[in-house]
């Protein structure tokens, strides 16, 4: 097969320009990128799972699975995002167009925005949630509070609708506020100050976790990374699989529509390489902030979901500082929920705005009134509307904020994240996607093009499979 490419297709590859601007340097798109990956998932779902997983050796598997899921199929998209210059459905559609593909595979670019609204709407919720918690942590609300008390707390901020809608209603306009503001102005500005504060605000939770408890501390060192895999089943190896791929903000277009604002020169394996190894990073941090606090207080890591907004606080009640600790922990949260929340809405805008001519501002109000309205829907099935059902062997109470979370996170985003495995792997042409990568066929162009036509879609298959619950 021919591997170069002929001016013709360099001039397909140079001549698209985005109609929205370009991120001013690798830097601030890489914080970007990172701001995306870096959210709930990292702070909030990490810890959790690596508590009920066992530790060191969740966090092993978890690690390797970055390497074979996650690091290919950001480089896909960031490379088909830059190429394509648009939002996710055009630069599809024109990139399989190029390449003599099928004029349906916009249909994944429309998942994505799709699946993005429909994460944003709930996502939003929990963000209001953890605004909330602010305000409480900060007025001394779980000084000395019981597991019963902080159950309690969280159970009357989700069981009124309207605090909720006030917190989610606030997190909404924060949102738009930065996205409406477009790239240069918003996106970059944004990541620019709330990236290196949410950075700073991690490192110093983990150095106070050390200074205030050192045993615990280093209890939950060894709990994170010496590797106990007697305490790792096979329910865990492909929990950690499929973490590694939604941590990365993969499968919704977020990552291909920021890599359309890349300029060009600029090498998207590393960049990508490096916007992994921070997002993890960052899960690591959060979980030496976290279980040090959890080990002190002799409270279980394995608490689940609850582990941010009803354990935690319990900690924040019984250690030295632990008002001004959790104040901080959840600002920390807000600040991540925020750039992630950003990525979310901007799909959805840039496709308006390409293809409706609608100005940018009104764009925004439009999409995130949209996310807003289904926030809501979240907001009732936490009280009056909500029903029970059974997924995969779970018991599900939270009616249609569920419906919501599994047809996202266990249909949408694998589906969306094996399309585009298969469309960078097997339908784009290799000698334009060597031209986007670097211009050469060198050792690592052949080891992400090998996993990303076979081991990543294999993968993302058994993820697929077992969050459905046929393994």
């Amino acid at each position: 097969m021919h591997t170069g490419c002929s001016s013709d297709q360099v001039a397909i590859l140079s001549e698209r320009v985005s109609i929205h601007g370009q991120w001013s340097s690798r830097l601030m798109f890489v914080l970007a990128a990172t701001g995306s990956a870096v959210g709930l998932g990292n702070i909030w779902k990490f810890p959790y799972i690596t508590g009920e997983n066992g530790g060191g050796a969740f966090v092993l598997v978890y690690l390797l699975s970055i390497a074979l899921i996650g690091i290919p199929i950001m480089v896909a998209e960031v490379s088909i995002g830059r190429r394509g210059r648009q939002s996710p459905v055009n630069a599809l559609r024109a990139l399989a167009q190029d390449d003599g593909g099928s004029r349906f595979w916009w249909l994944v670019g429309f998942l994505g925005i799709v699946t993005c609204l429909l994460i944003l709407s709930f996502y939003s919720v929990i963000a209001g949630c953890a605004l909330a918690y602010v305000l409480r942590t900060a007025g001394g609300v779980f000084r000395g509070v019981t597991a019963s008390g902080a159950e309690s707390i969280f159970s009357g901020l989700i069981s009124d609708p309207e605090k909720l809608l006030a917190w989610h209603t606030l997190f909404m306009i924060m949102t738009l506020g930065v996205v409406a503001r477009g790239v240069r102005s918003g996106l970059e500005q944004a990541v620019r100050f709330l990236m290196p504060m949410l950075f700073l605000m991690l490192l110093l939770l983990v150095i106070l976790g050390y200074q205030l408890h050192f045993e615990s501390f280093m209890k939950g060192v060894r709990f994170m990374f010496l590797p106990d895999f007697d305490a790792l089943t096979a329910n865990g190896i492909l929990v950690a699989m499929g973490h590694a791929f939604f941590t990365l903000s993969l499968g919704m277009g977020a990552m291909m529509v920021y890599g359309s604002y890349l300029p060009a020169g600029i090498s998207i394996f590393r960049a990508s390489f490096f916007i992994a190894l921070v997002d993890t990073l960052v899960a690591l941090m959060a979980g030496l902030a976290i279980f040090p606090m959890v080990f002190a207080s002799e409270l279980g890591t394995g608490s689940g979901p609850g582990l941010i907004f009803q354990t935690l606080p319990i900690a924040f009640g019984q250690i030295p500082g632990g008002r001004w600790v959790g104040t901080l922990f959840f600002v920390l949260l807000v600040f991540a929920s925020l750039t992630s929340a950003i990525s979310l809405l901007e799909p959805a805008v840039a496709w308006l705005v390409e293809n409706r001519g609608i100005q940018r501002i009104r764009a925004t109000v439009l999409v995130g009134s949209v996310s807003w309205v289904l926030g809501v829907i979240t907001i009732l099935s936490l009280g009056p509307w909500a029903f029970g059902f059974q997924f995969a062997g779970e018991s599900r109470s939270k009616g249609l904020f569920d419906i919501m979370d599994v047809l996202t996170s266990v249909i949408m985003l694998p589906v969306g994240g094996l399309a585009v495995a298969l469309l960078a792997g097997w339908v784009l042409s290799r000698a334009r996607t060597v031209a986007e990568l670097g211009g050469r066929e060198g050792v690592a162009f052949w080891l992400w093009y090998l996993t990303i036509r076979y081991v990543t879609p294999v993968s993302l298959i058994a993820v697929f499979l077992h969050a459905i619950g046929v393994i």
